[in-house]
Formats: C-alpha cells, structure tokens, sequence
C-alpha cells in the first residue's frame, strides 16, 4: 500500500473512531437523564424501578390530600382509574392543585411505593389536561371497559 493513502485511512479511522465514542458517549448521557412518563397502573404494577426518575400523572383522588402539620409537605393518591400511586410532595403546590384535577409529578419512587416528587405541575385551565394523562386515562378506561366485558361474557 501507498505511503500516502495508508496516512489517509488511518486518518479516516482515527475519525470515525473518535467520532463513534462521541455518539456513544453522549447516548448514554442522555439515557440517564430521561424522565419517562409512568401511569399509576404501571407503578403499581412494579413496572418502575425505585430511585429512578421519573414522571407520573393522573387525577388526584378526592379525600386523598393530606397536609403535615408542621412545614410544607403534603401526600395524595393519583389514580388513572385503575390504580392509584400515594404521592410525597414538600413544597408549595401550584395555586390550580386541587383534588379531582389532572396533574403530573416529577420524583422517585422509594423503597415503600411512595413517588417522591421533586416537583408537581397542576393543569392550566378548565379544558386542558397533560396529553400523558389523558392518554394514560383513556387506555385506563379501554382495558377497565374490556374487563367488565369479559366479566359479563360479551
């Protein structure tokens, strides 16, 4: 092989090398830092590991809001009419938070299946819902209308 042309594949292989860990390294950086959404039918399911961050949604369940007596913290169920996941929250929640309204939070589950939330984001208006709560709410209802079917023998 040519001197010349043994200088230019090796060039070509240093770059694709270096151009290949480039691509891999920052994959795997953004793997880490990606919060998927999880309905609470999956959480309860088990199918979320623990210390994993994640995002999770649905409606709060009515009597489930629970002040601390002392400081800011706050615990409630959110349901997406199938299961319902009991969530921690110490900090000030959104002025729109309110039982029965649709909300997303952002934390991790603990060893006793409370998601720790990081942060709580309530919907904005009467008409608006977070798409992830509403599609995980509509698939919540589809299988829970499936099961009554096959329940009645239809």
């Amino acid at each position: 092989m040519h001197p010349q042309r043994k200088k230019r594949l090796t060039l070509i292989l240093f770059l694709v090398v270096g151009v290949g860990s480039a691509v891999g390294l920052l994959m795997y950086s953004l793997s880490q830092n990606i919060n998927l959404f999880q309905t609470p039918t999956q959480i309860a399911n088990g199918e979320v590991p623990i210390g994993r961050t994640i995002r999770a949604g649905g409606l709060v369940v009515d009597g489930s809001v629970v002040r601390a007596e002392e400081g800011l913290g706050v615990t409630f169920k959110v349901t997406d009419g199938v299961a319902s996941v009991p969530i921690f929250y110490d900090g000030i929640l959104p002025d729109l938070f309110r039982e029965g309204q649709g909300i997303v939070a952002l934390g991790q589950l603990d060893e006793a299946g409370v998601l720790q939330a990081s942060e709580v984001l309530a919907k904005h208006d009467e008409n608006y819902m977070p798409p992830e709560v509403q599609e995980a709410l509509e698939k919540a209802h589809q299988a829970g209308k499936a099961n009554l079917e096959a329940a009645a023998g239809y």
